[in-house]
């Protein structure tokens, strides 16, 4: 019978293994034994499962024999005969180089070569073995291989099945490119699927050949390389065509480059080729710009993970795959009384952190998501984990997290040979981590661990106030934005100062945000959030400038703080996000606060959306007619003011308070508030219990000391001193938004209130009596800078409150230039006139105002 086989494989000088041509997998494997000849059998290591066996050697000549044929046939097409089969299935037969019996009868080659002899007892009787006597012959005659002479122990090997130290051999060896011919193994392991399709692709292209071997490294008494052959590099080829898959543990001593591997892999995953058939790409299911995009770096939550800004506007938080941020090793390492703040107490986490925070705040970066980690369910000894966008970051073309890696402060994870959930640059992250062992860098060293004693200044008001003066005298600290609360409410880091302090922005009103109070949810006021977002992206996480000018009775300190040279406090009055505070006017910067918010009004944007302009007063004497309008509507007075100020209702909406206060009271009832638990800040809003046991709208002026808090009652405008257990949280449902302050205050137009104590309290008792808590009429003549001036008349007589006083004597008249009040003012001066001839009250002494105005304190 004749086949004609593939590819021989050569087990000694007489035993060759032939295969058909592959159809569609591996093809079958024939063991054909060259009849009549036999070759010195190969040396054979001892079998490991009887400990009594040895290693026995090559017999001479035996492996010249089978060098030779592993020359001769592999790769080359043969064909062969069979002459017999015994009983267990062996089979002798004869082989031919060749398609057919034409070619070289490779057993006369052999006997020829003096590479084997005739078997004993065989006698020449038939053309083939006379054939073989004759080259035996030769052989003999030429003295050729075992006819040679000397005894042949040349040609034994010493072989050695183990090296005493591979390391050394490797190292001695190292990089070096070695010789060799792959012997041929015996596998007979349940193979894995392919695993017969892999082997027959390396055996067909390497086994028995010579190749070139790089000895890379050593491995449990394991020596690895790469194998060099003519065509290429077998490494490469088999992972490329899906017959192998890369080994995390053995990749990074491969000297031509871990990414070379990975790309053969990936070209065949790609092409889901054999082991990838199945294959599912972590990041299959996204969009691609959802995969790979650039964005502003906002926040560095932790060593591993940033928040960025995206185009759309959108804020993600994105992990750095593949590596861990630092962390505590063992139980007890935190003293249990000891509140944990991991960014300060964890070694080498406050060093990660600032690493990230000075390279990529603000900055753009490049994002390539690697995979999205699933959220997972907390277990007894792993927190719960939500879901987790694990990314390649990298700015300028360096990899932040193998950044982090090669500083040590991180470490890489270590996967699952088959886990596909990794970082695509993973190689580079090992070979990183290597380096930073290697240098003793960051959490691999061996020196003392840094430790940061921060202490935290923020809500502690004793502390604070030891720490002030220094602050005040310091000028300009530097600082870092740790948090930020609110628009004007921020923590920070002072790195000289290795503190934490709480800092809220002086000189402006930014609207309150959202507050969950026991038992209450505050509402924030409008533009709160948009407040708190333009300080956020503006300064967190950022070295700022801060200036402390005081503190607040809680252990905040108040003060400016300036980003790249801008003031923040003028940044958010600009942007109409806050308002300017009485309190900034003693500051330097009242000037740019002040225009800075005109331009704001100007805009009618956010805080200003529903502003009125209020006409500016006209000292000038207007050139066109205009007349005096005179609208007078009926309001409720309800407080005159020590210096004859007062406040009314609007009598229209006089209903709509009385409803609100009778909802509120009854709301009260049903939930009063808790005696003591509402603590009082300056400029809030609260209910306030007058000393008629009843609860009222109003907001706190100053906070003494919780006994003595200041608070004006906003729809009344009468003003009280009182503990703060008569105060208590305005309930949502009743605030200003639902029903503005009730209480408007205004000032008698064209009258000059006295200076002189007396005088003026004259005037203000008159008032009172005729006017207090009665319904009167109320025409706005002008404005002014602190409120609008006007003219009252007493509902049932007409008769002008303020011409009542001028004719009384009870104060002087105010001349007005503008043409539309030359009537009214002619009127009061001859009132005035009147009460001076009659010497009433201020006259009682004449016109005082001639020579001693100044002494008197009164100006013309």
């Amino acid at each position: 019978m004749h086949l004609s086989p593939g590819h021989p494989r050569v087990l000694s000088g007489c035993a060759i293994i032939v295969r058909g041509q592959p159809r569609g997998g591996p093809p079958p494997e024939r063991q054909i034994n060259l009849s009549n000849i036999r070759a010195g059998n190969l040396a054979r290591r001892a079998a490991v499962a009887q400990p009594d066996a040895k290693d026995t050697p090559d017999e001479p000549w035996a492996f010249p024999a089978r060098e030779f044929l592993r020359k001769k046939l592999i790769g080359k097409e043969v064909c062969f005969t069979i002459e017999n089969k015994t009983p267990q299935g062996r089979e002798y037969g004869m082989i031919y180089l060749g398609k057919d019996t034409n070619g070289e009868n490779i057993a006369e080659s052999l006997v020829a070569e003096g590479l084997a002899t005739r078997r004993e007892g065989m006698r020449a009787n038939n053309p083939e073995q006379n054939r073989l006597a004759e080259c035996e012959e030769q052989a003999k005659a030429s003295k050729k291989g075992m006819w040679s002479e000397g005894n042949g122990s040349h040609t034994i090997r010493d072989l050695k099945y183990t090296i005493e130290n591979p390391r050394h051999f490797v190292d001695s060896h190292h990089q070096k490119v070695i010789s060799l011919y792959l012997p041929s193994t015996d596998g007979s392991e349940t193979p894995e699927p392919f695993a017969a399709e892999a082997k027959f692709f390396t055996e067909s292209r390497l086994l028995q050949r010579d190749v070139q071997i790089i000895l890379e490294s050593c491995h449990n008494q394991n020596i690895l390389g790469t194998i060099l052959h003519p065509n290429g590099n077998i490494t490469e080829l088999l992972l490329k065509e899906g017959f192998a898959r890369c080994v995390d543990w053995s990749i990074a001593v491969y000297t031509r480059g871990a990414e070379k591997l990975r790309a053969a892999e990936r070209f065949a995953k790609e092409r889901r080729l054999r082991i990838w058939r199945d294959y599912v790409a972590p990041t299959a299911n996204l969009d691609q710009k959802d995969k790979q995009f650039v964005a502003k770096v906002m926040q560095v939550l932790n060593a591993d993970a940033i928040v960025v800004k995206l185009n759309s506007g959108d804020y993600k938080t994105i992990h750095l795959s593949s590596i861990r941020p630092p962390r505590l090793e063992g139980e007890n390492t935190q003293d249990k009384n000891k509140k944990l703040r991991p960014l300060y107490d964890i070694p080498y986490m406050f060093e990660a952190r600032e690493f990230l925070r000075k390279k990529l705040i603000g900055k753009k970066v490049n994002v390539t998501v690697d995979y999205i980690r699933p959220a997972s369910p907390a277990t007894d000894t792993v927190p719960a984990f939500s879901e987790r966008t694990c990314a390649t970051v990298t700015i300028g073309g360096i990899n932040i997290a193998e950044a982090l890696v090669s500083k040590g402060l991180a470490t890489v994870i270590r996967y699952r040979q088959d886990d596909d959930q990794r970082s695509s640059h993973y190689d580079e992250l090992l070979a990183a981590e290597a380096r930073a062992i290697k240098n003793g860098k960051g959490l691999h060293s061996k020196k003392e661990v840094p430790i940061h004693r921060v202490a935290d200044i923020s809500g502690d008001t004793q502390k604070a106030k030891q720490f002030l003066p220094f602050l005040q005298r310091a000028g300009r600290s530097e600082a870092v934005v740790e948090y930020v609360f609110s628009g004007s409410r921020l923590k920070l880091y002072l790195p000289k100062e290795t503190c934490l302090i709480t800092f809220l922005l002086a000189g402006i009103e930014c609207p309150r945000g959202a507050r969950n109070l026991p038992g209450l949810v505050q509402e924030g006021e409008p533009f709160s959030e948009e407040a708190t977002l333009f300080t956020k992206e503006l300064v967190l996480q950022r070295e700022v400038e801060v200036e402390v000018e005081s503190m607040d009775k809680a252990g905040n300190f108040i003060g400016w703080l300036h980003i790249d040279g801008a003031n923040l406090s003028v940044l958010l009055v600009e942007h109409a996000l806050s308002k300017v505070h009485f309190t900034a006017e003693r500051s330097a910067y009242y000037k740019s606060l002040l225009s800075a918010e005109e331009a704001a009004k100007q805009k009618k944007e956010k805080v200003w959306a529903h502003y009125e302009e209020q006409p500016v007063e006209e000292l000038m004497p207007v050139l066109e007619e205009k007349e005096r309008s005179a609208s007078y509507k009926p309001v409720f007075v309800t407080e005159i003011t020590d210096d004859l100020h007062f406040y009314v209702q609007d009598v229209e909406t006089g209903t709509q308070l009385e409803k609100l206060m009778e909802n509120m009271r009854n709301d009260i009832a049903s939930h009063p508030p808790v005696e003591g638990s509402y603590a009082p800040r300056r400029g809030e809003f609260c209910i306030a219990k007058f000393v008629d046991g009843e609860w009222y709208r109003a907001r706190v002026e100053k906070v003494e000391s919780p006994a003595k808090v200041h608070v004006f009652y906003i729809d009344y405008g009468n003003r009280e001193i009182l503990p703060s257990t008569r105060l208590g949280t305005l309930p949502p449902a009743f605030s200003t938004r639902v029903l503005p302050a009730q209480a408007t205050e205004y000032a008698f137009a064209f009258i000059q209130v006295p200076q002189d104590e007396d005088a003026r309290t004259d005037a203000v008792d008159s008032v009172v009596r005729d006017i207090q808590n009665t319904q009167c009429l109320l025409n706005v003549e002008h404005l002014s800078a602190g409120c609008p001036h006007v003219t009252l008349q007493f509902a049932d007589s007409k008769g002008d409150v303020g011409l009542g006083l001028v004719k009384e004597g009870l104060v002087m008249v105010e001349v007005r230039k503008e043409k539309q009040f030359q009537k009214v003012i002619t009127e009061y001066l001859n009132a005035q006139e009147s009460a001076k001839s009659a010497r009433l009250n201020l006259w009682r002494y004449g016109d005082f105002r001639a020579d001693d105005a100044d002494e008197f304190g009164y100006s013309r």
